[in-house]
């Protein structure tokens, strides 16, 4: 298991999520990298399939752009090209969501899924889904990327005693809120909010139900969407993305794949 990417090494990642790791491990399996997205990727590309386990980190989501022909061409590909022989479970981890600033706050989600069919993406609301989400991907051969909620960092959570173990299933919404009036459909950053929404509506006499997707890709693989839908006769996707990204993506999953 390698952890590369820029300032990921010696201060253990701009928000320190690593921190202590490359001194733990030592210079040769966590390590810095130069200023260069396309660099990274192809290195994790390269690393996975001799064997290893890469987790290459792109600093923030608004960069991904600069790496995404890599993954878009080659990665995501790579099964179907090989006849299925050939297999790189790299993953990317970054950050982003929730506009905190005018740099390093983008939300390109509709990119991701028009270039990225082939790989996770997995959209965790704070980091302790993060980190089962981590656990389950290195127990595959599957290539993924992890969007971390860039605000997430400012919020305490408890650790889990089994933080090294559990894991997140792939595709498996997670129902946070039960109700009868209306379904909210949401990921990543957008739950902390619909959380506060849900509070607000009960108080209102309203009751909502919160579906956190959890994963992009795959989508809701139970159907826990339609099957609250179904109960509520009412829906809201959640999305901060622009119109025609990742929204209208959930809804078409929904709607057209599901039935709803």
């Amino acid at each position: 298991l390698f952890a590369f990417g820029e300032d990921v090494g010696k201060i253990g990642d701009v928000n320190q999520g690593l921190r202590g790791m490359q001194q733990k491990y030592g210079e040769e399996r966590v390590f810095d990298t130069g200023i260069r997205e396309w660099t990274i990727m192809g290195q994790a590309i390269g690393m996975a399939m001799r064997g290893l386990r890469p987790i290459a980190e792109i600093q923030y989501l608004d960069y991904l752009i600069y790496g995404l022909s890599p993954l878009s061409d080659d990665l995501c590909t790579l099964r179907w090209r090989s006849n299925n022989q050939q297999a790189a479970p790299a993953i990317i981890r970054t950050r982003g969501h929730r506009l905190v600033g005018v740099w390093h706050s983008g939300s390109p989600m509709g990119m991701m899924l028009g270039s990225l069919r082939g790989m996770h993406i997995c959209v965790p609301r704070n980091m302790t889904q993060a980190a089962g989400m981590y656990n389950t991907l290195l127990q595959g051969d599957d290539p993924a990327i992890v969007v971390e909620v860039l605000n997430a960092y400012r919020f305490k959570e408890q650790l889990p005693d089994n933080v090294g173990t559990f894991t997140v299933p792939l595709g498996v919404p997670e129902v946070l809120r039960t109700g009868t009036d209306i379904t909210i459909i949401s990921y990543g950053a957008c739950v902390r909010v619909a959380e506060e929404a849900c509070e607000k509506l009960e108080d209102a006499g309203v009751s909502a139900e919160l579906v956190d997707i959890q994963t992009l890709l795959p989508f809701d693989l139970p159907n826990t969407c339609v099957e609250s839908l179904k109960k509520t006769n009412r829906v809201i996707f959640l999305d901060e993305d622009f119109e025609g990204g990742a929204s209208a993506y959930m809804m078409q999953q929904v709607l057209e794949k599901q039935g709803g």
